[in-house]
């Protein structure tokens, strides 16, 4: 149905979508996702031309919709979309924001238009609500009416850009009830959410978006249980990551100790878990690593998930740990009787060892452990 060919957008001091290439097939369910800033927004507004990409191509039915001599707004009229922020229009009923674009663009009477609007009503369930005025609503009945007036178009595709995001939680609900109804009737759609339980509940694609384009693009069980590519798994497990770089011996050593003591009271990591997280850094770099390194290179990652960023309920909290270090191999037997390698030992869990290769990387020498509470 629609098609997207290395497509850039550029803003003066951003680059939300470097290279975006995707096909969006007729029935799909598609949950947009990923951190803020991401270009998530900016792709729904490529798509129907609210912004106009800086390079590459988008076909709707094969038709090029980029080209300057394609009649844009023939193709909205079959692209619906639902903003954040309702824009309906505060002069007019609510059966009367439904019926106007229909009898404008699509020359429908009155009577038809009505008819239509009134069946949309029953379908969102604010027949009761027809001849009240916007400012008359609760949130989630005006995104419900934003809804049933993008359907009046009887569009080929609904783009919902953050429907929720606007409600009071008490009204999210109501406002994904019709969403989810909606896509059980087989239309094409593409959400932007933040709602993770949600997305996965009703799409059968997920874009997970990121590094300016689409970073992941895979079925809700791949996406959701077991992401190929590591930044969708930081995102969707809500992992907290924490990543210092030592490049010299002479590097700051109290700067990095305060980087970690701020990380782990960003994330309220516990007194327990924080001592040892110390611990483990300035035993195995400060005195195994760095003395055994020529020119050191040493990359420390450390990963927390808690309690509230698990995908399981009840689940410990958790710091896994990553230390690579590039240069000659470091022998395992070399360190195992050091005083160091033996605190480190009594002090996390899962402590493993592995060494690879290649002449391009750097990263020779891989410990991997975990700090439980």
């Amino acid at each position: 149905m629609i098609k997207l060919e290395h497509v850039r957008k550029v803003y003066p001091n951003a680059i939300p979508l470097s290279d975006v290439s995707a096909e969006i097939r007729k029935g799909d369910v598609i949950s947009v996702i990923g951190p803020s800033g991401t270009g998530k927004s900016t792709l729904l507004r490529c798509i129907n031309l609210l912004e106009r990409p800086d390079s590459g191509k988008i076909f709707f039915e094969d038709e090029e919709i980029t080209n300057p001599r394609c009649n844009i707004s023939r193709i909205r009229q079959r692209m619906g979309m639902v903003f954040q922020s309702f824009n309906l229009f505060a002069h007019l009923t609510v059966i009367e924001n439904i019926m106007l674009a229909p009898m404008d663009l699509k020359g429908q009477s009155r009577q038809e238009a009505y008819e239509k609007g009134m069946g949309l009503l029953r379908q969102v369930g604010l027949t009761d609500k027809a001849l009240n005025y916007p400012d008359e609503l609760s949130g989630g009945q005006k995104q419900r009416i934003a809804i049933a007036r993008t359907l009046a178009m009887d569009p080929d595709i609904v783009l919902l850009d953050e429907p929720t995001s606007a409600l009071d939680v008490t009204m999210v609900g109501e406002v994904q009830a019709v969403i989810r109804n909606l896509a059980e009737t087989g239309k094409t759609m593409m959400i932007v959410t933040h709602e993770m339980t949600f997305a996965r509940a009703i799409c059968n694609r997920v874009f997970y978006m990121d590094e300016g384009g689409i970073y992941e693009d895979g079925s809700p069980e791949v996406i959701f249980e077991n992401p190929e590519r590591e930044k969708t798994r930081r995102f969707i497990h809500n992992l907290k990551v924490l990543e210092l770089n030592i490049e010299s011996r002479d590097f700051d050593f109290p700067g990095a100790v305060s980087s970690i003591e701020n990380y782990c009271l960003k994330n309220l990591i516990s007194h327990r878990m924080r001592t040892r997280l110390h611990l483990a850094f300035e035993e195995l770099v400060q005195q195994i690593l760095l003395p055994s390194l020529d020119k050191p290179f040493i990359h420390f990652a450390a990963e927390y998930s808690g309690p509230a960023g698990s995908t399981h309920s009840g689940a410990e909290a958790e710091l896994n740990i990553t230390v690579r270090c590039g240069g000659p191999a470091v022998k395992c037997s070399e360190i195992e009787d050091d005083l160091s390698w033996i605190l480190l030992k009594k002090s996390v869990s899962d402590l493993r060892f592995e060494q690879t290769e290649g002449s391009a990387d750097r990263y020779y020498n891989v410990i991997r452990f975990r700090i439980h509470e």
